[in-house]
């Protein structure tokens, strides 16, 4: 046996029930009745644990991405600066004042090459994925079939 209810709705929220009702070709109580079930129904915070678990999912590898992000970047200096100081031998003092001066002009083209990279959306990490990706097309990785 079913019950008459009588309630209000927003104008907004009438039209989009009229709308979802039109499009599916279905009666506006059955919509409301599906919603108010759905809503009132035991397994509600299940679902709602479920879809917070997949979203905390998602945001751990995101986290994870990141972090790698960051390891690569620190490995990629670091070996970068123990090359640079294992390579680089002190210099004269006569010479240190040219040495400053050509330094400030490689510090602004790196900085100028650095801020076209990210222009363009280019990363390490996306390289060096690319470079440790096995190719294909090259037949030396083929198994010997002999």
């Amino acid at each position: 046996m079913r019950r008459k209810h009588t309630f209000r709705l927003e104008p907004a929220l009438a039209a989009q029930l009229a709308d979802y009702a039109r499009r599916k070709r279905v009666p506006q109580a059955l919509v409301v009745e599906t919603a108010l079930s759905s809503f009132l129904s035991p397994d509600s915070p299940e679902r709602l644990e479920a879809a917070l678990s997949r979203r905390l999912d998602r945001l751990g590898r995101q986290a994870e991405r990141l972090e790698r992000h960051i390891e690569i970047a620190n490995e990629a200096q670091a070996l970068f600066v123990r090359f640079w100081l294992t390579a680089t031998p002190p210099l004269p003092d006569t010479a240190q004042a040219a040495a400053q001066a050509k330094g400030r002009e490689r510090y602004a083209s790196f900085i100028r090459a650095l801020g076209r990279r990210i222009a363009a959306g280019q990363s390490l990490a996306q390289e060096i994925s690319q470079d440790l990706e096995p190719d294909a097309a090259d037949p030396s990785d083929a198994p010997d079939t002999d």
